[in-house]
């Protein structure tokens, strides 16, 4: 163990043969083991044998134990974070404490493991090339449907988490802003005996979990594919008047082919876009 050193330890979603060795190592070696839930941790550490100082850090207390966690470190002593499951400052308290400390000078170590969006995201078949993650949604409809506006012409995989109350309007928002047939995964209880996945469009999803109360129970995280851009979407406003003018003009085989020619791109790929115009 490094002396005077923060450890973000990552434990286990579900599973307790998830967390690693060396977590195990660094959490039965540090001096104190800060947890969001004590009871929680202390659960945890009494199933894979380990026995450690637990002091409570949660997102009520964190600002008043930085001046402790300074000083312990200050001291020469190693901690370890640890949230509920996951990855500590994912969605869950420990951003405050980590900046101080390294503002402080020490060093911040990470124990890396399980992570719920991480997770489903890996399992979605969904691009993964880009993503950006948005935690939970506000709770209020419209400060909600203003943060899905934000992010609803954003080209890479969104991942979200939702709670089992709110998770019917949270979809029903999402329908409302980036339309019914936008697809997504909803990944429940990953990890643990019942998990499940749903998958398709946004309607699709909120329909069979409104038809099956068993759906609203346990943690989610929602992956929905970022927003797809149409061939027509990409011209300019002058381009969209001519291609509009030729679909009322020629038959769509006509107009595809000279839409090839003058504006590059493949006839196959304007005939469709004029089908789909008429």
């Amino acid at each position: 163990m490094t002396a005077a050193t923060l450890f973000i330890v990552a434990t286990p979603i579900g599973q307790y043969d998830d967390l690693s060795p060396r977590a195990v190592r660094v959490l039965s070696e540090a001096d104190h083991v800060l947890a969001e839930d004590t009871r929680r941790t202390g659960q945890l550490l009494a199933q894979v044998g380990v026995k450690a100082s637990l002091v409570a850090v949660h997102e009520h207390n964190e600002q008043q134990r930085v001046q402790q966690v300074l000083a312990w470190l200050q001291q020469g002593k190693s901690l370890a974070l640890v949230s509920d499951a996951g990855t500590p400052l994912i969605s869950d308290p420990g951003f405050v404490l980590v900046r101080a400390v390294r503002a402080a000078g020490f060093s911040v170590s990470a124990i890396p493991g399980p992570c719920a969006l991480i997770a489903a995201l890996s399992i979605s078949g969904l691009p993964t090339d880009r993503f950006l993650f948005e935690g939970f949604l506000p709770v209020k409809s419209a400060a909600r449907v203003q943060r899905l506006q934000a992010v609803s012409k954003e080209s890479a995989t969104l991942v979200y988490y939702e709670s089992r109350h709110r998770i019917l309007d949270t979809l029903a928002s999402m329908i409302e802003v980036m339309g019914a047939d936008r697809q997504m995964i909803l990944a429940r209880e990953l990890t643990k005996t019942y998990e499940q996945i749903l998958q398709g469009s946004l309607a699709e999803v909120s329909q069979q979990l409104q038809q099956n109360a068993e759906w609203k129970r346990g943690e989610m995280v929602l992956v929905l594919e970022g927003h797809r851009q149409t061939e027509e979407q990409s011209l300019s406003a002058e381009q969209q008047l001519w291609v509009k003018a030729l679909a009322q003009a020629l038959p769509p085989s006509q107009a595809a082919q000279i839409m090839a020619q003058v504006m590059g791109g493949k006839k196959r790929s304007w005939y469709q876009m004029l089908e789909e115009m008429r």
